[in-house]
């Protein structure tokens, strides 16, 4: 008895961390089936930008990488313990967190083939949706029935080293292909120089159509649009620390090009930056331009539409 008291912290440190590094390897593995699916069954009706699809990634290897391993490792330290010492398996906190665990894997299932039938029976299913569905309901289903069984035996079952194993696989797998998709750390480097390149010519954009609109003239270097007042400070090239590109095609039709160097091609749905917004002198509009790109030097050719950015002049 005294054994177990002394024993009871340890106890429960270690099979609350086991439980927490299992949800958070099931969440995450999840996350990154999701991930995997948005990218080879791509939905025009639901929009991902680059930023938000490759950080969701990101976060999923990264935790992969350091709590699956964990959960392993504090797992099969366990199992060392409980040959050891049955008392430390019969106990109360394990049990508690493995119902805790089917309850809420049970839960998740049932929630899971409703969401597919109401789907189905709405006449909206498909195969994207079906995957992420059926991601959920595997993952679901493989913990409950391995925590169902193993909760039902007297002593570990001799199926935990294949079953860690084999899942090692198959989250070691999903890991490498990630990194297929977004690239190597270095590859992300300049990926984050594109976007914000990106996010400084919707900027510069932006200031030309308000310089404009203030002026009823384009202005005559990117120099001009500096306003010390408003503390605006033209952006720079942050890879190169040079000026961007900026040029007048047709100072009477308002048509002009900004042009910077990129070091990816960004022409699918994934490398797409989000459109810039106009809100100078009280006047709003949304500039969705296209900013996809092919990697080099490139230019984008613009034109302000006078009617639906008019002087500020008129609009008083």
């Amino acid at each position: 008895m005294e054994e177990t008291k002394r024993n009871l912290p340890r106890d429960v440190f270690l099979h609350l961390l086991a439980i927490v590094t299992l949800y958070w390897s099931a969440v995450s593995f999840v996350t990154l089936m999701w991930q995997y699916i948005n990218y080879f069954f791509p939905d025009v009706l639901n929009y991902v930008y680059t930023a938000g699809f490759n950080e969701a990634i990101r976060f999923a290897v990264s935790s992969l990488i350091i709590v699956f391993p964990l959960f392993i490792l504090v797992s099969w330290y366990l199992n060392r313990i409980y040959k050891k010492e049955y008392a430390v398996r019969e106990s109360k906190i394990r049990k508690w967190l493995i119902y805790l665990t089917l309850f809420i894997t049970a839960l998740v299932i049932i929630g899971d083939l409703v969401t597919v039938i109401n789907t189905f029976l709405g006449g909206e299913i498909t195969s994207r949706f079906f995957l992420k569905a059926l991601s959920i309901l595997v993952v679901a289903a493989v913990v409950f029935w391995y925590y169902l069984d193993d909760v039902r035996r007297d002593a570990p079952t001799k199926l935990a080293k294949p079953f860690a194993w084999a899942t090692g696989v198959i989250v070691l797998a999903s890991v490498v292909g990630a990194f297929f998709i977004v690239g190597s750390p270095a590859t992300a480097r300049l990926m984050q120089y594109d976007q914000q390149k990106i996010q400084d010519l919707q900027e510069i954009q932006s200031r030309i159509v308000y310089y404009w609109q203030s002026k009823e003239t384009l202005p005559a270097s990117l120099s001009d649009l500096a306003d010390p007042i408003a503390g605006f400070v033209v952006p720079i090239d942050p890879q190169t620390n040079e000026n961007y590109e900026y040029k007048i095609l047709d100072a009477n039709n308002l048509s002009f090009e900004l042009c910077a160097t990129f070091n990816k091609a960004g022409q699918d749905q994934y490398s797409q930056a989000r459109p810039a917004s106009v809100l100078v002198g009280g006047i709003k509009g949304a500039i969705a331009d296209n900013w996809q790109h092919p990697e080099g030097n490139y230019c984008f050719q613009r034109t302000i539409d006078k009617q639906l950015y008019p002087p500020l002049s008129q609009t008083k």
